[in-house]
């Protein structure tokens, strides 16, 4: 029997691999189960979808609520939105399952076209209209239909940023105004770019101003990541020495993909008794298996992009940019060259803007890109 990997890098595998989480869980689940609409925001790859899969699970416990969880990150307009939400609905509701039976019936009435997935089976749904506002009737319909299954539904639009560079220009308030008098349905908007989700939900200009709760997810807790891996192996008759635990989440600053990914290899080494010199090991080959994927980069950047990009990597965090000390220990161009170097890489999403008790800082999104910088 081959054992199963405890560290998966990709999806929710239930609580017994999910690690911690335990306040924003409780926030969250909580906001939810009170009917207050929720904004979840953190960096890409830190765990919110898990987390919101794993908050759902535990809704799903309670009878008679319906969880859809709707991506929004491969969208560029109302007519993908209107496809995805279908697609999602389509699939909480199993065909053979009055339910079910009951929002086919309503579908057909909205003109759609039916596909199954070739490999997994899994039903699709396109809308083949000529005229936007159909599009929007059709949004509209779906959102009244679940509201009206006289359940709690809670649905999870992911990656909401992407809404605000629709081709239509008016999703959010189209949207915003669907969304206001349905009651039974309750909603997450989560999203990985912070810049773009606090400007929808926070400034008075937008249509979803003031309109839900705020969490951020920070990473997972020192303490209870080290005990979590640690747990892991021993469960498996394992053993990782303490000095390992502690240079993985240093070296992986926590990030939740990161830290997966390489508790993952190792656990794949097969090793019985795990040392740092182990950890190191595994870090270094991970870096020479994406070494080509991260040259490539380099063709995509300038000359003052990459310089900057790999300045930004050698610092970890970077607060002043344009400050002397800066400029001169990585030969940086002018403060002009330098700002539209930083505007080129936030726009490309191969550096990021947060903000900690010391201000506001830069650093490098691909924490594995980051550590390769080091290294040249």
């Amino acid at each position: 029997m081959i054992t199963k990997n405890p560290f998966p890098v990709v999806g929710y595998h239930g609580p017994s691999m999910f690690c911690d989480r335990e306040k924003e869980t409780d926030k969250l689940s909580g906001n939810l189960r009170s009917g207050l609409n929720t904004t979840l925001i953190s960096l890409r790859r830190m765990g919110k979808t898990a987390l919101i899969y794993h908050v759902f699970n535990q809704i799903l416990k309670a009878k008679q609520s319906i969880c859809l969880y709707v991506d929004l990150y491969p969208t560029r307009s109302i007519k993908d939105l209107t496809r995805q939400l279908a697609t999602a609905s389509i699939n909480v509701h199993p065909e053979k399952k009055w339910a079910g039976k009951r929002f086919l019936s309503f579908l057909k009435g909205l003109r759609p076209v039916i596909t199954y997935d070739s490999l997994t089976g899994a039903p699709g749904v396109r809308f083949e209209y000529s005229a936007q506002s159909d599009y929007e009737i059709t949004i509209a319909a779906l959102l009244n239909f679940l509201n009206d299954q006289g359940a709690d539904i809670y649905l999870a639009f992911d990656e909401f940023q992407v809404i605000a560079s629709y081709e239509e220009g008016n999703a959010e308030a189209m949207l915003r105004t669907m969304i206001q008098p349905l009651n039974n349905v309750h909603f997450l908007f989560s999203g990985s770019n912070r810049h773009m989700m606090t400007e929808i939900f926070n400034s008075s200009k937008r249509p979803f101003f003031a309109s839900t709760r705020i969490i951020s997810l920070p990473p997972i807790p020192e303490e209870s990541y080290s005990l979590f891996i640690a747990e892991k192996f021993m469960e498996n008759k394992r053993k990782i020495s303490p000095e390992a635990i502690g240079f993985i989440l240093e070296w992986t600053r926590r990030h939740t993909y990161y830290t997966q990914s390489v508790c993952n290899t190792l656990f794949s080494s097969g090793g019985r008794e795990i040392d740092i010199h182990s950890v190191k090991e595994i870090c270094g080959e991970i870096l020479d298996e994406q070494e080509k994927t991260f040259l490539q980069y380099r063709n995509l950047l300038t000359g003052n992009q990459w310089k900057l990009l790999m300045a930004v990597a050698k610092e970890g965090n970077v607060y002043k940019p344009h400050s002397g000390e800066f400029v001169s220990k990585h030969s940086l161009g002018t403060p002009a060259s330098i700002t539209r170097a930083i505007d080129a890489l936030l726009t490309k999403e191969m550096i990021y803007e947060e903000s900690n008790s010391s201000g506001k800082y830069y650093s490098v999104y691909d924490l594995f890109l980051s550590r390769w910088l080091e290294r040249q």
